[in-house]
């Protein structure tokens, strides 16, 4: 994109800036409590704010939706005192709905309509979850794109884990007898094309069900051009996860000939092997590696 069309499309982006470094923000665990599902850590929404006002392109990478990111990430940033001119962005289930973050809240809400699980697969497995799994789950109703069922807080972690493999198993063999094409780990069926656009997806505290396309480098790449469209670069990006999927935000970084650093949060699970750095807190994990992490960062810019 040339500067001049820059300009004409994004007035406020005149004036490009490289900073000294962008950040690309997992929610659940390194800023969000994955007990609470809350920021129970202040200095994070202190620290994010300094880094924002800073100049510091912060993106919240997320497979969360737009409803939760409102009101547990973006909420408190707005009471926090969140200027007018920074550079703030959040993406959402993994890539497949995003905003951009003001001083006025969470801006307007763009999708991409082509990764959506179908309405009637989606009706589906979410009447599963809430019939046969309410004690242990429930239904995330703000996806736009993706199903996602989460364990309830309060609910013991082997109790969950257990009716999650269940209740994997049973989406799987529902929508598998629909026809659409699901892969879940090494189970695959194929559609009448002969492709599985779709799969299930597990994590520590839920289960998504998803268009392949979705992952954490297409939200990463989404972040970063949104910023470049708006004259704002860096050549180094923290990425910063709780999950093996999280490294993916700093394998498109590293792809796209950038400086990536990883910072794993819950290492517990085995550092993966990578041609670029990958960090830990000490034995620090979850929003208090996270926390510890924000901290360093401000420190970095004199703050």
């Amino acid at each position: 994109m040339s500067a001049d069309r820059m300009k004409r499309q994004h007035p406020a982006a005149a004036a490009a800036r490289t900073a000294a470094f962008g950040l690309l923000l997992d929610v659940d665990g390194p800023i969000a409590s994955p007990e609470s599902r809350t920021i129970a850590i202040p200095s994070i929404i202190h620290d994010l704010l300094r880094l924002a006002h800073a100049g510091v392109p912060v993106a919240f990478v997320t497979g969360r939706s737009d409803a939760f990111m409102r009101d547990q990430v973006v909420a408190p940033l707005v009471a926090g005192g969140l200027d007018d001119d920074i550079a703030l962005f959040g993406v959402f289930e993994k890539g497949g709905v995003w905003a951009p973050i003001t001083a006025a809240g969470l801006g307007e809400i763009a999708l991409d309509p082509a990764v959506a699980l179908p309405a009637d697969a989606r009706a589906e497995v979410e009447r599963i979850a809430r019939e046969s799994f309410s004690p242990a789950m429930f239904v995330d109703e703000g996806k736009r794109v993706m199903v996602s069922i989460e364990q309830r807080v309060g609910t013991s972690a082997a109790l969950y884990r257990e009716a999650q493999g269940r209740f994997e198993d049973a989406a799987f063999r529902a929508l598998a007898a629909r026809g659409l094409g699901i892969r879940y780990g090494d189970r695959v069926v194929l559609d009448a094309e002969g492709a599985a656009p779709y799969r299930i997806d597990p994590t520590i505290i839920s289960t998504d069900i998803e268009s392949v396309r979705l992952d954490k480098d297409h939200g990463a790449a989404r972040a970063i051009d949104w910023f470049a469209e708006r004259g704002v670069t860096a050549p180094r990006w923290y990425s910063v996860g709780d999950s093996r999927s999280d490294y993916k935000m700093a394998d498109h970084v590293h792809a796209a000939g950038l400086e990536a650093v990883h910072v794993d949060v819950r290492p517990r699970d085995g550092l993966l092997a990578r041609d670029y750095e990958v960090a830990v807190r000490g034995d620090l994990v979850h929003d208090a590696a996270g926390a510890d992490f924000l901290r360093e960062r401000v420190a970095a810019l004199g703050g």
